[in-house]
């Protein structure tokens, strides 16, 4: 009987730490745990897995690179030729913000790489054994950006967008194989890459008065990739605390 598997990109920290958490918590899957250059977070990552019980690996490539994702996925597919991964959480990405007019081509260019790119490079090269397996859930972290556009984020916005647009696309090539395809779209999480928000001043804009938490994007990414949500393809997930 294979190993099943869920890969969780960039989950050295943050959001993807608390995805592979809660991944492991509630089912039987061995946890991938991609990073990119943090090799300390995400052993720390790691542990928490093994502390619920739960098994998984670290995993290093960049997303963004589609040699160096090709490269460590087959080395790992050849080193586990009986384990099977049936879930992707494509949750990778960075934000280099800046107001449009002021905008480098690096900053444009390094936030689709990892975000737009990284969900294709990833996907490409795993969905095939998810078809013939004829089971899969492929999860995108998106973001509110995505959705309605945020000032000072035009990169990551038409990143998120994209992936957003390819979302709704691939869930319809790949729903009659039983493989679902959906997305979240957080809005203020307490994380790394908020750390330096005025919390404070931002919470007025949300309805419910606060930042989120990662474990709370987590639940919602471990309900999409069980067989309760078989039924839901193609759907975007808010987890904004209401705005609108």
């Amino acid at each position: 009987m294979k190993q099943k598997c869920a890969l969780v990109t960039g989950g050295s920290r943050g959001i993807g730490r608390a995805i592979c958490v809660q991944l492991a918590k509630d089912f039987d899957y061995h946890i991938l745990i991609n990073y990119n250059s943090n090799e300390k977070e995400a052993n720390i990552t790691l542990e928490n897995i093994k502390n619920t019980g739960g098994s998984g690996e670290i995993i290093q490539f960049d997303v963004s690179d589609s040699e160096q994702v090709k490269t460590a996925l087959d080395d790992w597919k050849k080193n586990n030729n009986t384990s099977i991964i049936e879930v992707i959480v494509n949750n990778a990405g960075i934000t280099k913000d800046n107001l449009f007019l002021w905008m480098e081509s690096s900053e444009w260019h390094d936030v689709i790489n990892a975000s737009l790119h990284g969900f294709f490079n990833v996907t490409n090269h795993l969905i095939k054994d998810m078809l013939l397996n004829k089971y899969g859930r492929i999860i995108n972290i998106v973001s509110v950006s995505g959705l309605k556009g945020v000032s000072g984020q035009t990169n990551y916005s038409a990143a998120k967008g994209a992936v957003i647009a390819a979302t709704k696309s691939l869930a319809q090539e790949v729903a009659k194989k039983n493989v679902t395809v959906n997305a979240v779209a957080p809005g203020f999480i307490q994380s790394d890459m908020t750390k330096d928000f005025d919390e404070k001043e931002l919470k007025k804009l949300i309805p419910v008065n606060r930042f989120g938490k990662p474990e709370e994007v987590a639940h919602v990414v471990s309900f999409l990739a069980s067989e309760k949500a078989s039924y839901i393809t193609g759907e975007i997930i808010n987890i904004n605390g209401g705005i609108n």
